[in-house]
């Protein structure tokens, strides 16, 4: 059985690239977790987890997180991917991811991820103690990526 985290931290990056995969692998090294393995996972943050500060993750590792990203090859583009953790006051139980991308201003696709966020933990009959987000924005040169994370950390 793989433990459960017991941490969690928020990243976020942009980049131009040569062709929409590189301008995503672009947008994960300016996250700091592009030299990794990314195990996309559903939204839940463990009960009881700490935010920390984005650690140096192993080259290679396996690394859990819940994310958002966009890529464009409209050149002149806003594109925006977000990501908001909603926190229940109940302790006990766990926290709701929610993911967001699309075209637009930080502002507003990060108003969109946290308006879901508190939908979201209320749809589970919870009451919503704290909400944290992060976006990542770029505007488009010519292929261009914008990516927000939650990862889980032990």
């Amino acid at each position: 059985m793989i433990p459960t985290p017991t941490k969690y931290f928020l990243v976020s990056g942009s980049s131009e690239g040569f062709m929409p995969l590189n301008a995503f692998d672009g947008s994960l090294l300016a996250s700091g977790i592009g030299n990794c393995n990314l195990v996309k996972m559903s939204s839940i943050i463990p009960p009881n987890c700490q935010r920390i500060e984005p650690v140096t993750i192993p080259y290679g590792a396996l690394v859990p997180v819940a994310y958002a990203s966009k890529i464009s090859q409209v050149p002149g583009e806003i594109i925006s991917a977000a990501v908001a953790a909603a926190f229940p006051v109940d302790e006990s139980k766990p926290a709701l991811i929610m993911e967001y991308s699309g075209a637009g201003h930080q502002e507003e696709v990060e108003q969109i991820v946290i308006n879901m966020a508190e939908v979201g933990l209320k749809t589970r009959g919870e009451d919503v103690k704290e909400i944290v987000s992060i976006c990542g924005t770029h505007q488009v040169d010519h292929t261009g990526a914008a990516f927000a994370g939650v990862v889980l950390w032990y």
